[in-house]
């Protein structure tokens, strides 16, 4: 994969209420005895008409009714909606009695209405709020905006809310708007995972993908496979593992029962959410194997995997094996009513099947060319029984890539979005539907920054504004082939998210981005609108308990000598907002600050704060602070240095201290050197450098690791000259191969003062980094 630079923003952030506009229509001026109010609606809708004139009032003790033909579920709906509005807006609703033909806000679900299943219409006007719908899920989709629309830009928890008239009709684009939610690699409680379900559904989120069995752990209970889940779903705690397990001693082991998970499907269904289990096939199949050597190719035991990345240990694919899959989806329709079941199909590594005379054996009986068309079959024998169950198979790309027809009952989840999206349109071209899910920009376990805060993830940064930029429709794609995009995803991959708070962080606001994907209609698409409504909408989270990233509105320093001994400060932010404000006087900025306009100068020891707020004082991002002195220019954390190879790092975490926050570090898996183009160290003597080994889990990443010459001795992290080949300026032992025991700090003297012409820095810690990760925190040297 080749790294890519975030795009620049050509506008700033409009946070203006007259912005706030969606759909098709205009903001006009509300009646005279009304202050100022404007719909601040996410996902934007497809119609969206403000009258101009009138604003209805919704106060505590509003009554609620229902009209058409109510049901248990359209009453379930309205109380989630009653709960929100309460709990969120301070605002107690009440039901009207049953036949009460007036109300303040009314669900009327009526047969005829034009807005198709998933769709509403709503009208404001001094008769109330009306939601009409078809069905249940256009009522909950309409409950959603009518929620919104009681949360504007700047609302009050308790005071009473001023409804703008006007008229909305809103439908979604899509049918297949999800989240992939992994829950092998890290567990989620079954709490967590319903919260996430609330979350995403007032985004219009309506497919939860339920990735629960892989390599690390088979999560989900077969009663006729019981080791499944005794041998399956526990590894040993290696690294951050032993954060959640309890000690390093305590095996990872995590399993949902089957009362959880019925739990989990009906209170989805109650939220318009769909749970599409997923069973990875035939590869990701290593703790399978663990509990029952059988369904491998080489009759051995591996254990439950430790490392992240693609495992070799693929399912045989014999009857044997088939005859298990067939049990397994029996129990997953028997737990699971959604009309789809995923089963897998990516990352098939097929060395040991490429290796076994059996399978060669098979694939040659069975005519077949390669292994690719033997996994095809494979994939085709599992295929035709879930559709003869009534059930649609789902399933990755990785096939399509390789050249291979898959099954063509099919939904294909596309995730190489490189290349133009070259495999989603071929799929097309098979018959497929497709959903979108790109990990360009749609896997939202990627990291979203290279600020030196940023969390744990994989590189590419997927920034805010790369997820709404995601491509849906393929190039070259017929208007007929692009009927069968049905949907679009994001991808929690969950390696590197180990709590729920890592979860949270990686998946609010780039939601918001995919919500606008998935429902609004490609008019309404517009980055400068969408970041006008993303205030409200990030207030709203924060309501409900969302602890969103800021990362779009965060400040980032360039910091540089000025004359006399002062420093140049530039700040910048990924959506280049106007609204960054700062102090250098020790306060914590507010919205009243110093606004940023251009770069200043300040004497040295002074600390420059810095937060970003919306126009309405709401807080976008919040205080980083930035100190002017020598010790700035002549440090650097790993996050602000290059990778040698000039391949986006990794942010991986270290071990968590007894105080504090667990460290995290910029480091190309398998290749522990940096580079600092632009190096400010002249005249240094001394260098002092943190650092941490990690251990190492990276799978089939291991065939591209660069071992370096340790010169006899123990690893040691050499500093050279210009380049990595350059002058060796200093040599800083770190310690003895041994399992890392947390960062250690390690101090040396430079063989000479860095040179006058060394404006580039080359930093690598020698030695096999599959004996140990080892990762750099900060370098600074001192004169």
């Amino acid at each position: 994969m080749t790294p890519r630079t975030p795009r620049r923003l050509a506008r700033t952030l409009l946070v203006a209420a007259i912005a706030a506009a969606v759909g098709s229509g205009a903001v006009g001026a509300v009646a005279a005895d009304a202050a100022p109010a404007a719909w601040s609606l996410l996902p934007a809708p497809v119609v969206a008409k403000p009258t101009g004139v009138g604003v209805l009032d919704i106060a505590t003790g509003a009554t609620v009714a229902l009209r058409g033909t109510p049901s248990p579920a359209l009453k379930a709906v309205v109380d989630n909606f009653m709960q929100r509005v309460d709990r969120v807006r301070g605002l107690p609703l009440h039901m009207a009695a049953s036949g009460t033909g007036e109300a303040a806000i009314i669900f009327d679900i009526r047969p005829d209405a034009a807005e198709g299943d998933e769709g509403y219409a709503i009208t404001i006007n001094q008769g109330g709020i009306v939601v009409t719908a078809r069905t249940v899920s256009g009522a909950f989709n309409g409950s959603v905006t009518v929620w919104q629309l009681l949360t504007p830009a700047g609302w009050t928890r308790g005071a009473v809310a001023h409804v703008p008239y006007g008229t909305i009709e809103d439908h979604p684009r899509f049918a297949w708007r999800a989240l992939l939610l992994d829950s092998s690699r890290h567990y989620q409680s079954a709490d967590e995972i319903k919260q996430v379900i609330d979350w995403m559904s007032l985004d219009k989120l309506n497919v939860l993908v339920w990735h629960i069995t892989d390599d690390q752990g088979w999560r989900l209970p077969i009663p006729k496979y019981p080791d499944l889940t005794t041998t399956g779903a526990c590894r040993e705690a290696v690294g951050n593992d032993s954060e959640v397990s309890g000690g390093r001693d305590k095996p990872y082991c995590k399993v949902y029962t089957t009362a959880e998970i019925a739990d989990i499907v009906r209170y989805a269904a109650e939220r318009n959410v769909d749970i599409v289990p997923e069973i990875d096939l035939p590869g990701h199949s290593q703790a399978a194997i663990a509990a029952y050597p059988w369904l491998g190719v080489t009759g051995k035991r591996p254990p439950v995997w430790t490392d992240w990345g693609v495992s070799p240990w693929l399912l045989n694919p014999n009857a044997r094996s088939l005859h298990f899959v067939t049990d397994v989806m029996d129990e997953v329709m028997h737990l699971f009513p959604s009309h789809y079941v995923s089963i897998g199909g990516d990352e098939a590594d097929k060395q040991q099947w490429n290796a076994s005379p059996e399978v060669n054996a098979q694939m040659k009986a069975l005519k077949l060319a390669n292994m690719d068309e033997l996994q095809a079959w494979f994939m085709q024998q599992v295929a035709t029984y879930l559709v003869d169950h009534k059930r649609t198979p789902v399933g990755w790309d990785d096939e399509v890539a390789a050249g291979v027809t898959l099954p063509r009952a099919q939904v294909v989840m596309s995730w190489h979005g490189d290349h133009n999206e070259r495999v989603a349109l071929a799929a097309l071209r098979q018959g497929h539907d497709v959903v979108m899910t790109p990990q360009e920009t749609l896997y939202f376990d990627h990291l979203q920054s290279t600020h030196a805060d940023e969390w744990a993830g994989p590189p590419p940064a997927v920034t805010l504004r790369d997820a709404y930029d995601t491509k849906v429709i393929p190039p070259g794609a017929t208007a007929a082939e692009a009927k069968h995009i049905i949907g679009v995803q994001a991808g929690l991959w969950a390696e590197q998210l180990l709590t729920f708070a890592n979860h949270q962080h990686a998946t609010f606001p780039r939601t918001a981005a995919l919500a606008e994907l998935g429902w609004s209609a490609p008019a309404t698409h517009n980055w400068n609108g969408f970041l006008a409504r993303l205030p409200a909408e990030l207030a709203r989270y924060r309501a409900v308990g969302i602890a969103p990233a800021d990362t779009a509105f965060a400040p980032s320093f360039d910091v540089s000598r000025a004359a006399s001994g002062t420093f140049r400060v530039a700040l910048a932010n990924q959506v280049q907002s106007g609204g960054m404000r700062y102090t250098t006087d020790g306060s914590v900025p507010g919205a009243q600050s110093t606004l940023y306009t251009q770069p200043f100068t300040q004497p040295a020891g002074m600390t420059v704060r810095v937060a970003t707020f919306a126009a309405d004082g709401t807080l976008l991002a919040a205080v980083r602070s930035q100190v002017l002195d020598d010790a700035t220019l002549l440090s650097r954390d790993s996050a602000a240095l290059q990778s040698c190879s000039g391949e986006p790092p990794s942010r991986l975490q270290g071990a968590k201290p007894a105080q504090g926050a667990s460290p995290v570090y910029a480091v190309e898996i398998g290749n522990a050197c940096w580079k600092w183009p632009n190096a400010n160290a002249q005249g240094a003597t001394h260098v002092t450098v943190t650092a941490e080994r990690l251990p190492w889990r990276y799978g089939d990443e291991s065939r591209g690791a660069i071992v370096r010459d340790r010169h006899g001795e123990a690893e040691a992290l050499e500093i050279h000259a210009n380049d990595c080949k350059g002058p060796r300026l200093a040599t800083v032992p770190l310690g003895p191969a041994t399992p890392s025991g947390g960062q250690v700090r390690r101090e040396a003297s430079l063989a000479a003062p860095v040179p006058a012409n060394a404006h580039a820095l080359c930093v690598f810690v020698t030695g096999d980094p599959r004996e140990g990760q080892w990762a750099l925190g900060q370098i600074a040297f001192q004169k």
